[in-house]
């Protein structure tokens, strides 16, 4: 079992947004139970939380004609004030969480989730996300560039594609951040 320190932790759950998660996590209603417990527990004990979306402003300034966002912005989606950009309510926002708002792929491209988390004195992240193979990779990645120490809470990552999302978290993933369960991270921070 893991120590999670809560004066060093910051939680992220990152792209639980109404689109995405319909798109990527339709199949599992009970991720979002599990996520709203994690969510609760994490505030009960004054850790952090960060909610880490990605939305674009009316005429997606933000994305060009080529690469990985030109679809998006083609179809409208998950432009700001829409309700697919909106965070899932089952895991909304309360109290003190912070709000992050992203352009890219990974949770500190083109956000100031860094400033942030220096700011609160964090230096141990607990991630989860959606999907697997994008803002998760993404973002365990940059953390662990920028020398964050991390967990990632495996039963609250969600990918269209299991076989990738199996081998990120078995082969890749677990290396920088190591895996648990939420029921493993509750218990770990209940002590």
């Amino acid at each position: 079992m893991p120590t999670i320190d809560p004066k060093r932790t910051a939680v992220l759950i990152m792209d639980y947004q109404n689109e995405i998660v319909a798109n990527f996590a339709s199949g599992d209603t009970s991720m979002l139970d599990r996520a709203a417990k994690v969510l609760d527990a994490t505030r009960a004990v004054g850790i952090p939380v960060i909610h880490v979306v990605v939305r674009f402003r009316p005429g997606y300034p933000e994305v060009s004609d080529r690469g990985t966002f030109k679809a998006l912005k083609d179809a409208g989606r998950l432009k700001e004030g829409t309700d697919g950009a909106a965070i899932h309510p089952k895991v909304a926002p309360k109290g003190d969480d912070v709000v992050v708002t992203k352009r890219r792929v990974g949770a500190f491209s083109g956000s100031d989730l860094e400033y942030i988390l220096r700011g609160k004195g964090r230096d141990h992240l607990v991630l989860f996300g959606i999907a697997t193979g994008g803002v998760v990779l993404t973002t365990v990645r940059w953390a662990a560039d920028l020398d964050y120490s991390m967990n990632l809470i495996r039963d609250l990552c969600a990918d269209r594609d299991e076989e990738v999302h199996r081998v990120l978290l078995e082969k890749v993933l677990g290396r920088m951040a190591p895996l648990m369960t939420s029921d493993e991270f509750i218990k770990a921070i209940a002590k």
